[in-house]
């Protein structure tokens, strides 16, 4: 009797909901339509109308990336056991996958909301664009390294490989003469 082979992830069947690693791809498509978005928006609206940039996003976005980035270095300490650090309560490990992979989007749209502001501000020659300059280019920055974090999150939560030797054998290896 032979063992039947699982549909890769996506296809149908009972691992098509299985979660993946986030793509780069997904994040750069999500930038580019914020972007364009962005630029639609500013350019079709009144300018001098809107009110000044606000800091507080820009603040909120640097840290949270700083938050991350301490989560994946603690994380990736505790999957690995390092001496000193406690072992790591795996729901927690499968909870910072989620916040990294709902980050790294969030992130990616706030970093093409500010490109396509920042784009527009540079072009644009007035006093009202100048004064928000610094604001949308801490914006994209902040959104940058949120993006970063994020993603050195998701990956600070993969399990380690395993030596050869201390490797276990499958059901298939176990079993001479079978496939």
């Amino acid at each position: 009797m032979t063992q039947a082979k699982s549909p890769p992830p996506g296809g149908p069947g009972p691992d098509r909901s299985r979660m993946g690693p986030t793509r780069i791809s997904t994040l750069v498509v999500a930038a580019l339509a914020a972007a364009a978005v962005a630029w639609l928006l500013i350019s079709t609206l009144y300018y001098s109308g809107i009110p000044r940039l606000p800091w507080l996003p820009v603040v909120t976005l640097a840290a949270l990336a700083v938050l991350e980035a301490y989560a994946a270095v603690n994380t990736r300490g505790r999957i690995e056991r390092k001496p000193g650090r406690d072992p790591v309560n795996p729901l927690l490990v499968a909870r910072f996958v989620v916040l990294a992979k709902a980050s790294a989007l969030a992130a990616a749209i706030f970093a093409g909301f500010y490109a396509g502001l920042a784009g527009w501000l540079f072009v644009e020659t007035t006093r009202a664009a100048t004064e928000d300059r610094p604001a949308a280019g801490s914006g994209l920055l902040a959104s940058l390294a949120l993006v970063g974090a994020a993603l050195w999150l998701e990956r600070s939560c993969r399990v380690p490989e395993r030596p050869d030797d201390e490797r276990e054998p499958d059901q298939r290896e176990s079993r001479p003469g079978q496939r």
